[in-house]
């Protein structure tokens, strides 16, 4: 199975690596088929804290039958990660693993694209719950029925996360959903979870 991990610039690093770590867990220690590919708009994407991070592929070399999943980790205003989550190439590609029925896993305000790419629209999901829920009031103007007080939501093939905190949550979501619960069970264990 194969994940395509999207990194929009100013990706938050700690949402990145646990899709990398759970996965590579998986497939190096259990042999379990799952494989993570790293894709951005351009081959370096400059990530939170100026933390300059190589890409496997551009979203131009993207095609979404080839991938089972989507992962997209949140990021930060401050390092410019809405121009890229909000470009409509990239909503586009959500669209597209959406209409073809693929998982995809966001954590905290990566959530954000999902709704803005319109997929969420009368769907439950969360994104970042603090400073008064701003970013959640955001997700809900997409018309998406925000459950606020939730850590991970579920909705169908969309798994959507309320801060940092949750991003190995969300990346166990993302393999037991590939691989199934007993799997992931073995892993989580094996990584003291």
């Amino acid at each position: 199975m194969n994940i395509l991990l999207f990194c929009c610039k100013g990706f938050e690093n700690m949402e990145f690596a646990p899709f990398v770590d759970v996965m590579g867990w998986a497939r190096n220690d259990h042999g379990y088929d799952v494989n993570v590919t790293t894709c951005g708009f351009t081959k370096v994407v400059n990530s939170t804290f100026d933390i300059k991070i190589n890409m496997d592929k551009t979203i131009d070399e993207i095609s979404v039958s080839d991938y089972d999943a989507l992962a997209i980790p949140g990021g930060f205003d401050e390092w410019n990660f809405y121009d890229e989550a909000y470009d409509d190439k990239f909503l586009e590609l959500i669209r597209e693993f959406d209409r073809q029925g693929k998982i995809i896993a966001s954590i905290c305000v990566g959530a954000l694209p999902i709704g803005k790419s319109g997929v969420l629209k009368g769907r439950n999901a969360t994104t970042y719950h603090l400073r008064d829920g701003y970013r959640q009031k955001e997700l809900a103007e997409f018309g998406v029925n925000v459950i606020p007080d939730q850590r991970v939501v579920v909705d169908k093939n969309i798994i959507t996360s309320f801060c940092p905190e949750t991003a190995a949550d969300v990346a166990f979501t993302l393999l037991e959903k590939l691989v199934g619960k007993e799997k992931t069970a073995v892993v989580s264990e094996a990584m003291g979870y």
